[in-house]
């Protein structure tokens, strides 16, 4: 074999591998942006989702607190299993868990006597009235997750 057909067959092979290395390192780092960009997508509209179903939910309750009757509360209970819906769609299984137990919690509140300012600022000094606590620190730990796979 001429040794000229050798280095012409090297040189392509070499510029072959080249090229193939440069376009799967191209292909990797246009995946790893959009998956981040992604991420971070999904993280803000999950914010939004959240924050609006704390607020909701934390005016249902306050408001089943003092009220026996659902009266005015009826939009509000729509909104709060609206928003909870839209989270056995997009949430992990804790935080949909969590936010059922709440709605379920507020429709139970519901039917118990109204609390008088007194009863509510007695349950407010032994934390009994933060019915959102496990929602907030599943939802801190789904982000967690998140960013860990961003990375």
């Amino acid at each position: 074999m001429d040794a000229s057909i050798i280095s012409a067959f090297a040189a392509l092979t070499g510029a072959t591998i080249g090229g193939l290395t440069s376009g799967v390192a191209n292909w990797l780092n246009q995946r790893s942006q959009v998956r981040a960009q992604w991420l971070l997508h999904e993280r803000k509209r999950r914010q939004i989702l959240y924050r609006d179903f704390i607020e909701e939910a934390s005016r249902c309750y306050i408001d089943a607190l003092q009220h026996h009757d659902v009266g005015e509360g009826t939009a509000g209970l729509v909104a709060v299993y609206a928003k909870l819906n839209r989270m056995r769609v997009l949430s992990s299984r804790p935080v949909v868990r969590s936010a059922e137990y709440i709605a379920k919690t507020i429709m139970d509140t519901y039917l118990e006597p109204d609390k008088t300012f007194g009863e509510l600022r007695e349950m407010a000094k032994c934390g009994s009235i933060d019915l959102l606590r496990e929602f907030s620190e599943a939802c801190r730990k789904e982000f967690d997750e998140m960013h860990d796979r961003q990375l």
